[in-house]
């Protein structure tokens, strides 16, 4: 098999977006600018009532490898759909950004992960998650050979929920590191760290050779109210940890290495989904290709700042040309 520079394991997931006004919220008895999950009954039930929508591939995991893609990256992605008119959605767009997917679909079961995205006036985004397929993914899907093919294995936190999915997340981790290769997962949401924080804790500390995060998800780990302390805690537990923190930029740590990033100057920020996925994109992209902590430090501070700047989670510049104009 050839050889990747990274794998991505995550939620496959479609966003059906679509403009609505305010009485549309009301009437489906939504919680403005709030991300709410459906299950597959109340999911139809909306997406049959809302106007013509867009549908773009989506996932946290597979925006990062959309990024990773941009930059000139190869990626190939794991992740469940169903065999459905959404799982081929989510299939030709990944192959059609220059990521590999493989993963069979499943002919049974709830269908394809979808994120209905109802965009008012105001430009607030209320959002309905149905997980759907995405969450069966087992330890059966991890492809032995594709994990060992790959410099990288990055994982997403959302991913953690059903216990299969956290199993899968340990083989690919015990089958990356048999081969020689890095472990990376991303806390993806402090309320997923709640939920999961000695699991969590377990992953980062016995499996986690990157771990990335945002002030609130690392302090959630460690249960401490105060980043510094954070910091001393995360230090002894993996190789490097990637800490963003908004507008105070980010913090790179490898033992004694500490960087800290500045934030690029952007006004205004239009749309900051999609913030921390490609941040991850460009420190990895970075990562594979030998270059030091603090340039992936930089190629990630710029990939961050690309997707904040318009709306949607995914690049709109070809980061590859970005990164050589801004950064040589």
């Amino acid at each position: 098999m050839s050889e990747y520079d990274l794998v991505g394991i995550g939620n496959a997931m479609v966003d059906v977006l679509a403009t609505v006004d305010d009485a549309f919220l009301e009437e489906q008895t939504l919680d403005k600018g709030a991300m709410t999950l459906v299950d597959t009954d109340r999911a139809s039930e909306i997406y049959a009532k809302m106007p013509p929508a867009q549908e773009v591939s989506g996932g946290s995991c597979g925006n990062t490898m959309a990024g990773f893609a941009s930059l000139g990256g190869k990626g190939v992605f794991i992740g469940k759909v169903r065999d459905d008119q959404l799982g081929n959605v989510f299939r030709h767009d990944m192959q059609s950004i220059g990521v590999d997917f493989f993963t069979p679909a499943t002919t049974e079961g709830p269908q394809t992960g979808s994120c209905l995205v109802l965009i008012t006036p105001d430009a607030q985004r209320t959002m309905c998650t149905n997980l759907g397929a995405a969450s069966n993914l087992t330890p059966k899907d991890i492809d032995k050979d594709i994990i060992q093919a790959a410099k990288v294995v990055y994982m997403e936190g959302y991913l953690f929920d059903p216990p299969d999915a956290q199993d899968a997340f340990v083989e690919a981790a015990d089958l990356s590191h048999d081969a020689g290769r890095k472990v990376s997962i991303t806390l993806s949401d402090p309320f997923c760290v709640d939920r999961h924080r000695h699991a969590f804790q377990m992953l980062v500390a016995d499996h986690t050779d990157i771990l990335f995060g945002n002030e609130e998800e690392i302090k959630s780990l460690y249960q401490v109210d105060d980043f510094d302390a954070a910091l001393q805690h995360v230090r002894g537990h993996c190789e490097i940890a990637c800490l963003t923190r908004s507008s105070k930029g980010s913090v790179i740590l490898s033992g004694d290495e500490v960087h800290i990033i500045d934030p690029l100057p952007l006004d205004p920020v239009v749309d900051t989904t999609g913030a921390g996925d490609q941040f991850a994109a460009g420190f990895l992209y970075g990562y594979t290709q030998g270059m030091d902590l603090r340039k992936c430090g930089e190629i990630a501070t710029l990939t961050a700042t690309e997707v904040i700047s318009h709306v949607g989670a995914r690049p709109e510049a070809n980061l590859k040309e970005l990164v050589e104009r801004e950064l040589g």
